[in-house]
C-alpha cells in the first residue's frame, strides 16, 4: 500500500472494494446494473476534474471532449485498425494527455471566465469534428462494433462483469487521487487554489502544477471514455455534447469541491437524478437547474461536505455550551 494512504483511508477503501464484491449479490434487474455502471463511469470523471476544480481551483468546461477523445481513440484503433484493446485504451490515454497539455498549457494562462470559455471553446470543436470527420468516427451515425474488453478468454460481454470492471477503476482511481493528494503534490495544489501569487513565492511552480493537473484530469475522462465505448459497443457524437461538460462539473458542485469521497457522492446522486427526470423531458433541464440552485444556496460546500460541516459544527457548539455550563458550577 502506497505511504501517503493513511489508515482512515485504507480502511475506507477497504469498505468500498467489499461493497463493489458484495452489490451484483443482491441485484438480478439489467437495469439496475446499467445505472450503476453509469455512475462509475461518471465518478472516474468527476474524481479527476475534481482535482483540478475542487483542488487546484481551476474551471474547465470541455471535459466531455476529453471523455469523448477516449471513447473514439479507443474505438477507431480497434474497430478500424484492428488495434489489441488495452493497448488501444492506453494509447488514448496517452493521445488524451498530449491533446490535454496542447490545450492547457496556453489556456491555463488565463483566469476566471475566460479559462472557462476557453475549455467551452475546445469542447465545442471536438464534438463538432466528431461529427465531421464521417471516415474515422462514422459522423453523426455513430461507430459501430466497438469489441468489449477481455482478459484472456474471459469477455466483459455482460453488465455484471462490466459492472466489476469499471467499479475496480472507479477503486484505482480514487485511490490514485487520494495517494495524489496526501502528497506534496496535493499541498501545491491546495495552495495554488488559496492563492498562486502566496504558492509561487514559497516555489511552487504555479503554473507547471496547473497543466499537469489539467494532463491528469484528461487521462482520467479518457480512460472513463474508453470503458464506456467498450461497455456500450457504439459512441456517437451526442454522448459528448456540451450538456456532458456541465454535467460533470454539477456533480463535483454537489458532491463538494474539495472532496474526494464528494465526487462519488456526486456522480451517484445527479446520474440517479437524470434518470428519474427521464420520465418528463420537457422540464428535464429545468429540474437539474433548480436542483442545482437549491444545493448552492442552502449547501454551497456541496451535500457531503456541506452536511459534514453542519454536524461538526453542531458538536462544536456543543462543546462550547458544555465547557461554559461547567465553568459556571
Amino acid at each position: 500500500m502506497s505511504p501517503f494512504l493513511k489508515q482512515k483511508d485504507i480502511i475506507c477503501f477497504s469498505i468500498l472494494a467489499v461493497t463493489i464484491i458484495a452489490i451484483p449479490l443482491f441485484l438480478e434487474s439489467k437495469y439496475h446494473f446499467i445505472v450503476l455502471n453509469v455512475i462509475g463511469l461518471n465518478t472516474i470523471v468527476v474524481v479527476g476534474l475534481n482535482l483540478l476544480i475542487g483542488f487546484a481551483g481551476q474551471i474547465s468546461l470541455g471535459h466531455a471532449a476529453f471523455y469523448g477523445l477516449g471513447s473514439y481513440f479507443s474505438g477507431i484503433l480497434t474497430v478500424n485498425y484492428g488495434f489489441p484493446l488495452w493497448p488501444a485504451m492506453l494509447l488514448g490515454m496517452l493521445a488524451t494527455g498530449i491533446v490535454a497539455y496542447l490545450i492547457g498549457y496556453p489556456s491555463l494562462k488565463l483566469r476566471g471566465h475566460y479559462l472557462v470559455m476557453a475549455t467551452l471553446g475546445f469542447g465545442i470543436i471536438i464534438h463538432i469534428l466528431m461529427g465531421e470527420l464521417e471516415h474515422f468516427t462514422g459522423g453523426h451515425d455513430g461507430l459501430m462494433g466497438i469489441p468489449p474488453l477481455a482478459i484472456g478468454r474471459f469477455i466483459f460481454d455482460n453488465d455484471m462483469n462490466n459492472f466489476y470492471l469499471i467499479w475496480s477503476f472507479v477503486l484505482v482511481s480514487m485511490v490514485t487521487a487520494r495517494n495524489l493528494l496526501n502528497s506534496r503534490v496535493g499541498r501545491a495544489l491546495r495552495a495554488i487554489h488559496g492563492s498562486e501569487i502566496a504558492a509561487n513565492s514559497l516555489g511552487v511552480n504555479a503554473a507547471d502544477y496547473k497543466v499537469k493537473v489539467f494532463v491528469l484530469s484528461a487521462m482520467f475522462a479518457s480512460v472513463s471514455g474508453s470503458l464506456y465505448a467498450h461497455y456500450i459497443t457504439f459512441i456517437s457524437p451526442s454522448s459528448y455534447d456540451f450538456y456532458y461538460s456541465i454535467q460533470v462539473v454539477t456533480m463535483v458542485i454537489v458532491g463538494g469541491m474539495g472532496s474526494l469521497w464528494g465526487s462519488l457522492f456526486g456522480a451517484g446522486v445527479l446520474t440517479l437524478i437524470s434518470e428519474a427526470l427521464h420520465i418528463a423531458k420537457q422540464y428535464h433541464i429545468i429540474a437539474y437547474g433548480i436542483f442545482l440552485c437549491v444545493v448552492l444556496i442552502f449547501l454551497p460546500d456541496g451535500i457531503l461536505v456541506g452536511t459534514y460541516n453542519f454536524f461538526q459544527r453542531r458538536r462544536t457548539q456543543k462543546f462550547i455550551v458544555k465547557k461554559d455550563k461547567h465553568k459556571s458550577s
